[in-house]
């Protein structure tokens, strides 16, 4: 799927029905609302319409009322979605849903293959059960094919505009550069300012408190490099106010507490140094588990 191609395509949001997974579809109905793109709605029960073998086949009455639950859930979902829009003042919503009796990892993963955005809402406690957790969030983080945006933490539920900011990590990397865009793309369309945060160290450096570095040199440095990395974006953008924020600080630590102040953070979905880099790593579990607010997460061009 081309960038051009997916520009077209749906928010995609999953659901199975629990109070989470709407907070989920509540948070892709406005934003597919503000971009006037359609809404996917996707429950993927796991369960097969049939079974190898005469034996293990299910009495049709339990089928029906698994199709009929099934069903409910995304009824329920898509009149959520409406009534979320229709209370904010956005314009309407084109709604599809979606019944997959595929395993939930794999269904989302190929529906992302034409999606602008998948979206999953995510418990705030480390559960284990139902269909949206945060170990569902870090296997699609690492398969899909479009950006993924873990709705957790606080959300805004009334119909006022939330001028809070969008918060990007920005490392450097190339997939920092696409979070960048995303991050561009989702300020510009809520109308608020960008905030940038450049972490230039991944170590701990409260190992140094007692110790004199002279860190100006690699301040400036460092500064200007932010700086001509958001050059061209600001150029693109310039409806976004951009505030610049540079730390020597691991990302996780800068990038959390800036998420008790924002609507939406951004990040890649493997920084500088990889495993140990930016996100998928400790960062990516520390947002997607702890963040107080969504966390969007940018995906390779190769997805």
């Amino acid at each position: 799927m081309t960038e051009a191609g997916r520009g077209q395509g749906p928010v995609v949001v999953g659901t199975d029905g629990s109070e989470t997974a709407l907070r989920g579809v509540q948070w892709a109905a406005r934003a597919a609302a503000i971009r006037r793109a359609p809404l996917q709605i996707l429950h993927a029960s796991g369960y097969p319409e049939r079974y190898t073998g005469e034996s293990m086949l299910p009495p049709e009455s339990f089928k029906a009322e698994l199709r009929r639950q099934r069903w409910d859930f995304l009824h329920a979902a898509r009149q959520s979605a409406i009534d979320t829009v229709a209370a904010a003042g956005l314009p309407r919503l084109d709604v599809a849903t979606v019944l997959d009796p595929e395993q939930p990892i794999p269904a989302l993963v190929h529906a992302s293959d034409a999606a602008r955005l998948l979206v999953l809402g995510t418990s705030a406690h480390r559960s284990i059960t139902g269909l949206i957790v945060g170990s569902t969030t870090i296997a699609l983080v690492g398969h899909a094919h479009s950006p993924v945006v873990s709705v957790r933490g606080d959300v805004a539920e009334s119909g006022e505009p939330d001028r809070r900011p969008v918060v990007v990590g920005v490392d450097g990397s190339p997939l920092s550069e696409r979070a960048l865009g995303c991050a561009f793309d989702e300020a510009s369309f809520r109308g608020v300012a960008l905030v940038a945060v450049h972490t230039w160290s991944d170590s701990d450096t409260s190992a140094f408190r007692d110790t004199y570095v002279d860190w100006e040199p690699l301040r400036d440095t460092e500064e200007r490099r932010l700086a001509e990395r958001l050059a061209g974006w600001r150029e693109r953008y310039p409806d976004v106010p951009v505030e610049r924020v540079l730390v020597k600080d691991k990302p996780r630590h800068e990038l959390l507490e800036w998420s008790n102040r924002a609507q939406l953070v951004v990040v890649g979905s493997r920084g500088r140094g990889g495993f140990r880099g930016l996100l998928l790593g400790s960062t990516s579990h520390a947002l997607i588990h702890n963040a107080g607010c969504p966390v969007l997460v940018a995906r390779p061009e190769e997805a």
